[in-house]
């Protein structure tokens, strides 16, 4: 009774105190607070919903509180009035902020925020009517000093018809929602801990599985709970790198919550990533995850790792690169090699062995140098993931020449003799080990635009790992992808099944040379994506002279020293004045135009993580591509899969926004998604159920059957 005599008494006393604005508009101010109702459409159809937003311009210095204010303060409340058969949903609230003074520490906003609800309309208002919302809003707002203050909020909206627009509504809404927490990518467990021998608190340990990758962004982390007691809030709340991630270690507080209740709240990162090239830092990321966990006893349960272990990681890196053999890029390669094992039928077991070794000696090679190359890169603390180096207009052009060099040497225009030590003839067909060493770093070149199943999980753990463990992955990979023709020349009962050596060889050799050009035509395809149409001429111009230049080489080859010579300088000097002018006009030149330009017929929307945020804010369901033009994989998907009648119509029917994020080019805002999925490169498919809940990761190769079946999946 004496407690509910002194609540009674303490209202009172605020009400007297209360700075109240009372406005028959749709803004209203204070001292502190200047506050504005805005809308998400500028009219309503009936039936329809719509969010209205509460506006705070807040002055300097001063904030207002979050639904759980922290250890003093009272959030914000809204009382609406709103016409018969309307309904408003609870405040949905912004990422807050932490505001400490003294041992206190408070959870709200400061300059400004907008706070949501999501309203329906009647379905019985009629075109010409007016919907009319009003709202009376307290808030508490503070300095040093606190103000409790009240204003009367009021907006009409009119009524249209269901074929009239509803028009613009406030960009207010739209910021707002793209400021809403959003479900955690990656796992999040709490564990009840022993209590701290310091402090005498028990401690709850909250881990989040970030790539290890990822963690050097993190300048800033902080756990909101919704219910006021979960933690102490003045608390620090220490944070440590794990195997599993970033664990926060926190204090319980007043109330604190039993092992198989759910720890319920929002954690907030903030990022700074460093865009490459760029020796100004981008200003900060912040964003929050929803929590909803049960809170876990203290067991081994602690040490649960979400990503696959190393001899896993190692297995599934093998059978990927297995795998590998079989993808478009790769299987022209293959076929060159084992075309080259017939022809050496007539050398020694020994012999052939040693070409096997020499083989996969340069597929482990190019994998180890590679795997070097983003060792550095991490080190430096770059966005790196698979196929990155497809990302360079550079590395594309010169792939692309090689590519055409392959052909030309396979149809025969030129032949490099045995003078050449460890390129040989035609390149693979060559007799010596030089020649299978150098197809072994061609198979690596051209796999790595390609992917197979089991790669994701074996690089996405890669690339959180030490170095060491990383290279070892990467080897796994490599042995994977070297195994076929290693156990062909190894295990001399396979050779039996592989036909006789005769004339045919020499047409199947030229016959080979034609997925090579149509690799070339590809790449060219995918510059032109890069870095604009310009490029189209002069790589072409390039490979003019690039063939130019081989049948001078050749042509003179039989010559007379003096003009042997002549042609094979020509020839140099040919293709080093090609490459140095289309390296310095395209990288020059170079501007993406990969988003293509929206059109009526184009059923998805480019990606941006502002755009999916608002979307799940919306319960709207969400179907996200990540793809690339020089991912082989990717095409062949959308073509079969995501671009089918039957799936667009699906899609349609679901009320399904496809989203597709293009990393041909480097995108910062990408990559560091593709990380939240342990994911090293593309293609990663995701599917955002209406329901809110986490994401559905569909298979990197697809079928129309696939995509359906994920999407119509009940929740």
């Amino acid at each position: 009774m004496k407690k509910m005599l002194w609540r009674f008494t303490g209202w009172i006393l605020l009400a007297a105190v209360a700075h109240v604005a009372q406005a028959a508009s749709d803004r209203a101010s204070t001292e502190q607070v200047a506050a504005q109702l805005v809308a998400s459409v500028a009219a309503v159809h009936p039936g329809s919903e719509i969010y209205l937003g509460l506006h705070q311009q807040i002055i300097p210095h001063w904030h207002t509180y979050w639904v759980n204010p922290g250890d003093s303060g009272n959030a914000t409340t809204i009382d609406w009035s709103l016409p018969e058969g309307a309904t408003a949903s609870e405040i949905y609230w912004p990422i807050p902020s932490r505001f400490s003074l003294g041992p206190i520490t408070n959870y709200g906003y400061e300059n400004s925020v907008t706070l949501l609800t999501k309203i329906s309309v009647p379905a019985q208002l009629q075109p010409g009517d007016q919907f009319t919302a009003a709202a009376l809003v307290d808030w508490l707002v503070c300095e040093e000093e606190c103000i409790p203050q009240q204003v009367a909020l009021e907006l009409s909206l009119p009524v249209v018809g269901s074929s009239e627009s509803t028009g613009q509504g406030s960009p207010l809404i739209e910021q707002a929602l793209a400021q809403l927490p959003v479900a955690s990518p990656y796992k999040i467990s709490a564990h009840q801990a022993q209590v701290d021998a310091t402090s005498g608190q028990t401690q709850l340990r909250l881990t989040l599985g970030l790539p290890a990758a990822q963690i050097p962004q993190v300048r800033d982390i902080w756990f909101y709970p919704y219910d006021w007691g979960r933690i102490q809030q003045s608390a620090p709340q220490r944070v440590t790198t794990t195997s599993q991630g970033l664990e926060l270690v926190i204090e319980e507080g007043e109330a604190p919550l039993s092992p198989g209740q759910s720890l319920t709240g929002v954690l907030v990162i903030q990022e700074q990533v460093q865009v490459e090239g760029s020796s100004t830092p981008t200003p900060a990321i912040i964003r929050g995850f929803e929590i909803n966990t049960p809170l876990l006893a203290a067991t081994t349960a602690d040490v649960a790792d979400s990503l696959p272990g190393f001899f896993s990681a190692l297995l599934l890196a093998l059978i990927g690169g297995i795998i590998l053999n079989l993808m478009p890029c790769v299987f022209p390669v293959l076929s060159i090699k084992a075309l080259s094992l017939i022809s050496h039928a007539h050398q020694s077991p020994a012999q052939i062995r040693l070409h096997g070794a020499a083989y996969t000696l340069g597929v482990l090679a190019s994998f180890a140098l590679l795997a070097l190359v983003l060792i550095l890169l991490k080190a430096g603390g770059a966005q790196i993931g698979w196929g990155f180096q497809f990302q360079s207009p550079l590395f594309v052009i010169a792939v692309a020449y090689l590519m055409f060099a392959v052909g030309l040497s396979l149809s025969g225009v030129f032949y490099i003799g045995g003078s050449v030590a460890g390129v040989g003839a035609s390149l693979a067909e060559k007799p010596g080990y030089g020649g299978s060493f150098f197809t072994g770093v061609l198979a690596t070149i051209v796999a790595t635009p390609c992917t197979a199943p089991f790669m994701a999980a074996a690089l996405g753990y890669a690339l959180a790992q030490p170095p060491l463990m990383l290279l070892a992955v990467f080897l796994s990979l490599g042995l994977g992808l070297a195994l076929p023709y290693l156990l062909l020349t190894c295990w001399p009962r396979l050779q039996r099944w592989l036909p006789r050596p005769g004339a045919w060889m020499e047409r199947m050799k030229q016959l080979l040379a034609f997925p090579m050009y149509a690799a070339a035509i590809w790449l060219v395809w995918v510059l032109v994506q890069q870095a604009g149409l310009d490029a189209l001429v002069i790589v072409l111009g390039g490979m003019l002279l690039l063939a130019l230049a081989a049948w001078i080489y050749d042509s003179s080859r039989y010559a007379s020293t003096g003009w042997r010579r002549l042609g094979s300088c020509s020839a140099v000097l040919l293709i080093a004045g090609v490459l140095a002018v289309s390296f310095i006009r395209i990288d020059g030149s170079h501007t993406s135009s990969t988003q293509a330009s929206t059109s009526a017929a184009q059923h998805w929307e480019p990606f941006s993580e502002a755009r999916l945020n608002a979307l799940r804010a919306d319960n709207k369901p969400v179907f996200v591509n990540f793809t690339a033009a020089w991912c082989i994989s990717c095409l062949v998907n959308e073509k079969v899969a995501l671009s089918d009648q039957g799936v667009i119509d699906a899609f349609n029917r679901a009320g399904i926004t496809y989203l597709k994020g293009d990393w041909t080019n480097r995108d910062p805002e990408i990559t560091a998604f593709l990380k939240r999925f342990n994911r090293s490169g593309v293609p990663l498919y995701l599917f955002y159920p209406e329901s809110g809940s986490a994401p559905r990761e569909l298979p990197q190769i697809l079928t129309p059957d696939m995509v359906i079946a994920a999407i119509e999946q009940p929740h």
